[in-house]
């Protein structure tokens, strides 16, 4: 069945499966036909069989109708992209020849030439294949030099096709430069690199790059069916498909797993037995999985969790795949026209779509940063499931936070409670952990997205009391209020008071302070408080700063404390035990009561920790 389709697509333009291999004989005289792996069989022949590579053609194509083919291409890719393959069609595009003697440099290779089987082949005796990981010295270089002034032997170019060229050392690649920048007229380079960073730039500016693309997914998808038709295998689009992902657009890695699958299955290609050969997870058990967490119910998550794992599933594929549905539903929520990529699974346009819709972007942008930090925590952890697991507990915790522009609109709407789904509910205003109702994520953004919102009660419902100035600590705090930090910074540090008394204020300046200091405070002042106030430079000599006195009355406090017998006990009991720092008692009761009063223009207080790690203060000091 093999060799008919091998026979008989030899005189067929453009087939994706071109075999390049003699036609069978009678199958007296015929010998065993050793077994090629597809990657090999399927290898593209001619422009024509490359997928995905559309650009570089075009350009090919243009340069070899025009004339202009220079001494030195570098093509750059990730594996399985077809580099070496570009460079055998390439080295037969350069000496492609009729048997009649005729014939010039040209891309139209339909029909096989003088050379062109055996340049396929990796066998021609003028186009040489060099492997730089293992001749990567200046010797091998210098072998390269020595025989390039020689004419070919049967073709109308000498190709030389450096694989890996990231591997030269640096003295090999200072070998080549001169051969590479003025290689004699019968001699011809091609680069091939996974590593394109590494070749020197002084390589790169004599070669002609091209970069190769992975190949997209529904591509990849067709390029497979095709192949699964010529060689008689029934497989479903979804295995396929799977096959392609796993593939991460590289068709050689495409290839080996659907030749993998082919023997795996041993009869129809199934989803399941994808699935089952690599470890996949069910793709609709991961967004089962997607929509537990969403909803912060972390015990289903868990249970699905570990599910996928007794069913085969690898921990850190679970979370790629549940990133990759994340990154899915992000897409479509941006761009609702990828919905009809025929790539996409029924379930994955569905309910990403539904998905798009109810979640919102900040949302889905710190789950796939989290997503992205947990994945490289599994892959290092000795137990993957475990560190998986905690993954989730972290992602369903998160769901059931309010973002933080979320949280500022419902205080600056007047709710004093958060609604529960968003965290709310526990009487203290900061977000509750999830229990696992399921009302978080999903269901909070229909809530903040209703134009007609239900009444919420509020807790506390105060007019803005008029700024009160009556001290240069007040102005101080006006400037902190209304976010104004380089004139607080200023009044604190370069301010010694003279005068204070409601619309006029009389200092002294701090050496090196700025002279424009009271104009700039006057102006602030009036827009604050709509008053205009009269502000001086004298020559008296004023108190002291703010930061002075701050830092006298910290020192007081520490010889305060230094004194008190049970701090003394301390000292004296730990030889080098020092005071670093005395709180105020009348300062964190006034933060207390501040921070029991909500304000909207106060920044919201952080997140209740899983784990308090603050170390307990022993009568207001820590050491």
């Amino acid at each position: 069945m093999t060799d008919a389709i091998d026979a008989a697509s030899s005189n067929e333009p453009g087939f994706a499966g071109f075999d390049p291999a003699p036609a069978p004989q009678p199958a007296s005289a015929a010998a065993p036909t050793p077994y090629r792996v597809l990657a090999r069989k399927y290898r593209p022949a001619h422009f024509g069989d490359l997928i995905g590579q559309e650009a570089m053609v075009r350009t090919l194509t243009n340069a070899f109708a025009a004339g202009r083919i220079p001494q030195a291409w570098m093509l750059t890719g990730v594996r399985g992209v077809g580099k070496t393959t570009t460079a055998r069609i390439l080295a037969r595009a350069l000496n492609y020849q009729t048997p009649d003697g005729q014939g010039a440099p040209t891309t139209d290779l339909s029909e096989f030439g003088v050379h062109c089987r055996e340049i396929i082949e990796g066998r021609h005796i003028d186009v040489m294949e060099i492997d730089a990981a293992s001749n990567n010295g200046v010797e091998n270089i210098r072998q390269i030099n020595d025989a390039v002034r020689y004419a070919p032997v049967s073709a109308r170019y000498k190709v030389y096709i450096v694989d890996e060229v990231h591997m030269l050392s640096t003295g090999a690649f200072n070998a080549f430069l001169k051969t590479l920048e003025e290689p004699p007229p019968h001699a011809k380079f091609i680069f091939a690199t996974t590593e394109i960073r590494k070749v020197p730039i002084t390589v790169l500016s004599r070669c002609q790059r091209f970069d190769l693309r992975r190949v997209e997914a529904d591509v990849l998808v067709e390029h497979l069916a095709g192949i699964c038709r010529a060689e008689g295998v029934d497989a479903e689009q979804e295995a396929l498909a799977a096959v392609a992902r796993a593939a991460e657009g590289s068709v050689r890695d495409s290839l080996s797993i659907l030749d993998q699958a082919i023997a795996h299955a041993a009869g129809r290609i199934t989803l399941d037995e994808i699935r089952s050969m690599l470890g996949l997870a069910d793709r609709a058990r991961v967004i089962d999985l997607f929509e537990s967490v969403m909803k912060g119910d972390i015990a289903a998550a868990l249970g699905e969790l570990r599910a996928q794992y007794d069913a085969g599933a690898d921990p850190v594929v679970v979370l790629n795949d549940l990133a990759e549905f994340t990154h899915l539903v992000t897409r479509l929520k941006l761009v609702p026209e990828a919905v009809k990529d025929n790539s996409l699974a029924q379930a994955e346009r569905v309910r990403g779509g539904d998905f798009a819709q109810r979640l919102s972007i900040r949302v889905l942008a710190r789950t796939w940063q989290m997503l992205l930090k947990g994945i490289a925590e599994v892959k290092q952890a000795d137990r993957p499931v475990m560190a998986a697991e905690m993954v989730l507990v972290r992602l369903a915790h998160a769901a059931d936070l309010p973002t933080p522009d979320e949280a500022l609109k419902m205080l600056r709407d007047g709710m004093g409670a958060v609604p529960a789904g968003n965290g709310g509910g526990n009487g203290g205003g900061m977000p509750r952990p999830p229990s696992g109702g399921g009302s978080t994520a999903l269901a909070a953004r229909p809530i903040l997205a209703s134009a007609n919102p239900a009444p919420v009660p509020v807790a506390r419902v105060a007019a803005a009391p008029a700024a009160i100035v009556a001290s240069i600590e007040d102005v101080v705090a006006l400037a902190s209020q209304n976010r104004d930090i380089t004139l607080k910074i200023a009044l604190e540090r370069d301010v010694r008071p003279v005068r204070f008394e409601p619309g006029r204020i009389e200092f002294s300046l701090a050496e090196g302070a700025s002279r424009t200091l009271a104009q700039d405070l006057s102006r602030r002042l009036k827009e604050w408080t709509g008053q205009t106030w009269m502000v001086a430079v004298v020559n008296d000599e004023g108190g002291a700063t703010l930061r002075e006195q701050a830092a006298a009355a910290k020192d007081q406090r520490e010889s305060d404390a230094a004194a008190h017998p049970s701090v003394k006990a301390v000292l004296e009991r730990f030889p080098g035990a020092r005071i670093v720092d005395v709180r105020d008692p009348r300062a964190i009761a006034a933060a207390e009561n501040a921070a029991s009063v909500p304000n909207e223009d106060e920044y919201l207080p952080d997140a209740e920790p899983l784990f308090d790690d603050a170390e307990p203060d022993f009568d207001g000091i820590d050491f």
